[in-house]
C-alpha cells in the first residue's frame, strides 16, 4: 500500500487539550448552563489558543453541537480555537428508543451513528462535522478509534478491504489539507499498536493514544514507541488517563466493568489499593499523579482530560502543571506500583 504523503506541522499544543465527551451526553445527560460554564472555564484555564477534541461519535454529533452553541454563546472568535474532530461516525436518525451504537454509554439522544469510513465517507462525516460547529471549523482531522474498525473483520479479505477503506480515508483527508482546509492529520487509537501501524503506513503530524499509556499500564514496548515519535516529530497526545476511571474509583477498568470475583480483577483491586495507601500516607490526591504521570515522557506535547464539572476542569490543569514530592514518585517505584526502569518520572 503507497503511503500518504503528509507534512508535519508546527503547532504548539498547550499542556492540556480538552476532550468533549461529556457535552455528548457520556453516561449522563448535563444541562446545557453546565455545558456553558464548562466551557468558559477552559478559556480561563488557558493561556492561549484553545484546543478541544471532539469526535462525531460523541453523543451522534451531540457534542459537535453544543461545542458551537457555547463558543457562540461566549462570544469566542474562530481563530481563538482549534477543534480536532475524529472522523468516521455520521449522524443518522433515531429508529427505537436507543441508539445502535454503544447502548447505555451514550444517554437521551435524538440521533443514531453509523460508521462511515471510505474516501467518500470520510468526506461525508467531515462535512456533517463542519454542518454542526457551524461557524467554527474543524482544523485537526483523523479516523476514529481504527483499532475497533479493524478487529471486526471477519478474514483476511474483509481485513484488506477495511485496510483499502481506511487508506482512502486518509487520502480524502489529505487532499483537505493540500488544500488549506485543515491544519494536520492524526490518528486517535485504544490499540497503541495499531496507532504504530498507522505511522508507519501513513506520514500522520500527531497522534492519540488512550488507555494505553497510564500509571498503572506503561510497558517498556509502547515507551520506546513513544520516544521513536518525538524523533520523528510527530506530536503525541495521551488520553483516557484513568483506564476508564478505574484508577481514581471507578467500576470500570477500559470501559469493561470490573467483576471483583475474577482473578484479573482481583489483581487490579489490589493495585488501586495499594496505590491508594500509598496516596494517603503522602497526601497525594490519586488524580493528581495519575495526570502528572500521564504526561510524563518527553514525547507527549498534551494529555486530553474531559469533564462535567468546572472545578475539576480547574483542578485539571493544576495537577497537569503542578509537580508531585520525590520522594512519592520514589515510594512508588520502590512498592513496585511504577515500572522500576521508567526514567521520566
Amino acid at each position: 500500500m503507497d503511503r500518504v504523503t503528509n507534512c508535519f506541522i508546527d503547532l504548539a499544543f498547550p499542556p492540556v487539550i480538552f476532550g468533549s465527551t461529556s457535552l455528548g451526553n457520556f453516561y449522563e445527560s448535563v444541562p446545557n448552563h453546565v455545558h456553558q460554564s464548562v466551557v468558559s472555564e477552559w478559556f480561563q484555564q488557558t493561556n492561549g489558543t484553545v484546543v478541544i477534541d471532539s469526535a462525531g461519535k460523541y453523543g451522534a454529533g451531540l457534542a459537535l453541537e453544543n461545542i458551537a452553541q457555547c463558543l457562540s454563546s461566549l462570544n469566542v472568535a474562530p481563530d481563538d480555537v482549534i477543534i480536532s474532530n475524529k472522523l468516521g461516525w455520521r449522524r443518522v436518525p433515531l429508529k427505537g428508543n436507543e441508539q445502535s451504537f454503544e447502548p447505555g454509554v451514550w444517554v437521551d439522544l435524538k440521533h443514531d451513528a453509523v460508521l462511515d469510513i471510505s474516501y467518500d465517507g470520510i468526506l461525508r462525516c467531515h462535512e456533517q462535522g463542519c454542518e454542526l460547529l457551524g461557524d467554527y471549523r474543524p482544523q485537526l482531522l483523523s479516523v476514529h478509534d481504527p483499532d475497533e474498525y479493524l478487529a471486526a473483520a471477519t478474514d483476511e479479505a474483509d481485513l484488506k478491504n477495511r485496510w483499502d477503506a481506511i487508506a482512502g480515508a486518509y487520502q480524502a483527508l489529505t487532499e483537505l489539507k493540500q488544500k488549506g482546509e485543515v491544519l494536520g492529520l492524526g490518528v486517535g487509537a485504544k490499540n497503541w499498536t495499531t496507532i504504530r501501524e498507522f505511522t508507519n503506513r501513513f506520514d500522520l503530524d500527531w497522534v492519540m493514544i488512550a488507555n494505553s499509556f497510564t500509571l498503572h499500564s506503561h510497558p517498556e514496548e509502547l515507551v520506546d514507541f513513544l520516544t521513536s515519535l518525538q524523533e520523528r516529530n510527530i506530536k503525541v497526545i495521551n488520553s483516557a488517563l484513568f483506564n476508564g476511571g478505574f484508577l481514581v474509583g471507578g467500576e470500570f477498568y477500559n470501559y469493561q466493568r470490573i467483576d471483583p470475583a475474577s482473578a484479573k480483577s482481583a489483581d487490579l483491586i489490589e493495585w488501586r489499593e495499594n496505590f491508594r495507601a500509598l496516596c494517603k500516607t503522602h497526601g497525594v490526591l490519586p488524580a493528581h499523579a495519575c495526570i502528572e504521570f500521564g504526561a510524563s515522557h518527553p514525547a507527549i506535547d498534551s494529555i486530553a482530560l474531559s469533564s462535567s464539572k468546572v472545578n475539576r476542569v480547574i483542578s485539571n490543569v493544576e495537577f497537569a502543571t503542578r509537580h508531585l514530592p520525590r520522594e512519592f514518585w520514589d515510594a512508588m517505584r520502590t512498592e513496585g506500583l511504577v515500572a522500576a526502569d521508567y526514567k521520566f518520572i
